[in-house]
């Protein structure tokens, strides 16, 4: 099952199926309406899903539309909670894979890491890895930026389009470890393929230890790449997975580095970028 959140003007988006070969979506009004909800109510709400999305990869949905990734914003984008590499984050700044990666100053050094993240139900304190790996429901893609002379710093992360459960990836999901290459381009040129080699049961074993995860909590795992050259304004990065059909996976991040845009407000309410 293929799922994305379409911005719609809301802080959570609406709630889409997206078919398989990512050409078409269905609203999941009736069912659920917001990503959360879905994995709040999993047992209940996945089955569903499901039905609709066969339906939808079957054409026997009149109401299906054309998917457009740049509508979209991040699949959850209020995380209750976030850890990459196992160092919690802001799980509520998360932008869409194709919104504009804007940042304060070029020299502060702006790189950016691609990798994979775990959507999770219900993760009881003290799991086994075996049993953390149980708890997840979603599987997506995310590019984590981060300014190199300003560690302390959060840039937003950026996520692919659509979250996808673990089935969808068949005999390339193995143990909790994604068997397939990031394709990673900059500037329209292809570079190094990437892999994540962590396996995500003991990554999320490790945050169990001392507290329940809560469903929606994301565990995201960069893979390993050797330091380049930072990025600039005017910059741009697609970051993708493709299965062994040749499809993509999650759909594409599509970004363009940007500074940002000042605004004060006046005792008029005018604005001045």
């Amino acid at each position: 099952m293929k799922l994305a959140s379409l911005n719609d003007g809301s802080r959570d988006g609406q709630l889409v199926v997206v078919s398989r070969d990512l050409s078409l979506a269905h609203y999941a009004t009736g069912i659920a309406t917001r990503m959360q909800q879905l994995l709040d109510d999993w047992g209940f709400v996945s089955p569903q899903l499901e039905d609709l999305y066969t339906q939808l990869n079957h054409g026997k949905l009149r109401h299906a539309f054309a998917f457009d990734p740049r509508l979209c914003m991040a699949p959850l984008p209020r995380a209750p909670l976030f850890a990459v590499d196992g160092v919690c984050a802001a799980g509520d700044g998360a932008s869409g894979a194709c919104e504009v990666a804007r940042f304060p100053d070029a020299s502060l050094g702006i790189a950016g890491e691609a990798g994979l993240v775990a959507v999770l139900g219900d993760v009881p304190r003290g799991a086994a890895p075996a049993v953390a790996l149980e708890g997840v429901r979603l599987l997506g893609l995310l590019q984590h930026w981060q300014l190199r002379e300003w560690p302390d710093a959060q840039p937003p992360v950026a996520f692919a389009p659509v979250f996808v459960t673990p089935d969808e990836l068949g005999p390339a999901w193995t143990k909790g470890r994604v068997e397939l290459p990031i394709l990673c381009n900059r500037n329209g040129r292809r570079g190094a393929d990437v892999r994540v080699e962590e396996r995500l049961g003991p990554a999320i074993e490790r945050l169990a230890r001392a507290r329940r995860l809560g469903a929606g909590a994301l565990i995201a795992l960069s893979a390993a790449t050797a330091a380049g050259d930072p990025f600039q304004f005017g910059d741009s990065v697609r970051i993708e997975v493709r299965g062994e059909d040749g499809q993509s996976v999650f759909g594409a991040i599509e970004q363009e580095i940007a500074g940002w845009h000042h605004v004060q407000e006046d005792r008029g309410g005018s604005t001045d970028a």
